[in-house]
């Protein structure tokens, strides 16, 4: 039988690529046909309508929002999350070949961009994982281009930009390109752009929350409403508020009924004029400031941790980095961290999380390196390239193991990476990079004590799972698991 699916996840980098692997694997084994659209941070190469039409069902495979999902329209359609194609992708094929055998009845194309068959919790998850998927592009080229900046250009970079006093120093700022670069250089100029690049966070995560519910109606007013959001000191939090507001706003708006003459200009005028008015005054006179005061509130709270509740905050934030591997929980993580470094200044949070997220992938290539006999050979070769992912920051290298065996290998890696979070809060060190792992060592503050917290955890979390995996179990395993495909981009 020929199938086709999509794969998407919030990065678009290695659950987008793994889950597309192990689908094609599951249906060669099955003897079907499967091709695969991968919708990653590369873009994407779109299937052939003739490929859709030959196609007998359907698979989606995604965290996000499927783009022109209305291509598959009239097909039978399954429907998951990427973690279950990774973990069961024989179960999704399956299912694919009884819907098109039974001919059952394909799902409805939908004005939003996520099921509405889905379960409330689904789709709130959906929609705000289709904003941090779009958002984190801006993060990682805005932070990197700060954290250039403060490598290059001291410490004392954003006072002579922005203005302000360092080092008893008085710098009245700039506003234009001259004044940029004889104040402050190249390192100037690299502060401002990320600077910039890193002010369009919130709006671009409500504008994309927005999309993810209403599609292209969403977005002015979500954009909108993110920016208000910063006007009024709202932050992250009011970010999502606004996001979801806008995107029920525009969602509710596309549903009216009107006359055939005002429908033409009903996406062009009504819809953005409407919404955008509407998020906006909401925004402005009920959500700003309350979520302002609640925002304040907890980054004052978080940047006044020390001692014991900093080392409480680190082991928290490194056991939800490994708790699903790139999934929601850890995006939650790391989201929170971002939003630590968006005053431009070097993050302790941040440090916590991307040491913790390199253990688990380091942690099971130690430990098939230890114990070889202990996994199969598709393990192994996965430990190989845990190696090169941990040192990247791409946590998801440990899915494999996870699929595999989650109930030894979860809790193994949580451990570690708790522990590394925590003792990298204990030790004060900081991050100025958003994302790159080993290779951005040089970005952050007291690096030979988070190499050495990253080294801990990832002894922790190797011991823990060869000790799981020694309980009840027998050497030499024969049971496949899915291989780690090779991430797009790091």
């Amino acid at each position: 039988m020929k199938l086709v699916a999509v794969t998407s996840c919030p990065t678009g980098i290695a659950h987008t690529y793994m889950a597309a692997e192990a689908l094609e694997q599951a249906a060669e084994a099955a003897g079907h046909e499967l091709l695969v659209e991968t919708q990653g941070s590369a873009g994407m190469d779109p299937l052939s309508p003739q490929d859709i039409a030959a196609a007998r069902a359907v698979i989606f495979a995604a965290d996000v929002e499927v783009r022109d999902r209305d291509r598959f329209a009239g097909k039978p359609l399954v429907q998951a999350g990427v973690k279950q194609a990774i973990n069961n992708p024989a179960e999704l094929i399956a299912q694919a070949v009884d819907r098109a055998d039974t001919d059952a009845a394909p799902a409805p194309v939908l004005v939003s961009k996520v099921d509405e068959s889905a379960g409330v919790g689904t789709r709130l998850r959906q929609w705000l994982m289709t904003g941090v998927s779009y958002m984190i592009p801006f993060v990682a080229a805005g932070g990197l281009l700060i954290a250039l900046a403060f490598l290059f250009g001291g410490a004392e970079v954003a006072s002579k930009v922005n203005g302000g006093t360092f080092g008893g120093v008085t710098y009245a700022g700039v506003t234009d390109l001259s004044q940029l670069l004889a104040t402050a250089g190249v390192p100037g100029v690299l502060f401002k752009i990320g600077a910039v690049a890193f002010s369009m966070l919130v709006p671009i995560l409500a504008g994309f929350i927005a999309f993810g519910i209403a599609d292209r109606p969403g977005l002015v007013p979500g954009v909108v409403g993110g920016l208000l959001a910063t006007a009024t000191g709202a932050g992250f939090l009011g970010g999502l508020l606004a996001g979801l507001l806008a995107g029920g706003v525009a969602y509710a708006l596309t549903r009216v009924s009107l006359p055939r003459a005002l429908q033409a200009v009903m996406p062009v005028v009504i819809i953005p004029l409407v919404s955008t008015a509407v998020v906006g005054v909401i925004m402005l006179l009920v959500i700003g400031s309350p979520v302002a005061a609640v925002q304040t509130g907890l980054t004052n709270w978080l940047t006044g941790m020390t001692g014991a509740g900093a080392v409480g905050l680190g082991l928290l934030l490194g056991a939800m980095m490994a708790f699903d591997m790139g999934g929601p929980v850890n995006k939650v993580a790391y989201t929170f961290a971002v939003g630590t470094l968006a005053s431009g200044t070097p993050s302790a949070a941040m440090a916590a999380v991307m040491a913790a997220g390199m253990v688990p992938p380091l942690g099971l290539a130690l430990a098939t390196a230890l114990r070889r006999r202990l996994f199969t050979d598709a393990e192994r070769k996965a430990g190989e390239a845990g190696w090169l992912l941990g040192a990247s920051f791409i946590t998801e290298g440990a899915i494999p193991f996870a699929a595999a065996d989650p109930l030894r290998v979860i809790p193994s890696i949580m451990l570690g990476s708790a522990a590394t979070g925590g003792l990298t809060m204990a030790v004060g060190a900081t991050s100025l990079a958003p994302h790159g792992g080993i290779w951005v060592v040089g970005l952050i503050g007291k690096p030979l004590l988070v190499l050495l917290a990253i080294a801990v955890g990832m002894v922790i979390a190797a011991v823990s799972v060869l000790a799981a995996k020694s309980i009840g179990r027998t050497e030499n395993p024969t049971d496949p698991v899915p291989t780690t495909a090779t991430p797009a981009a790091a």
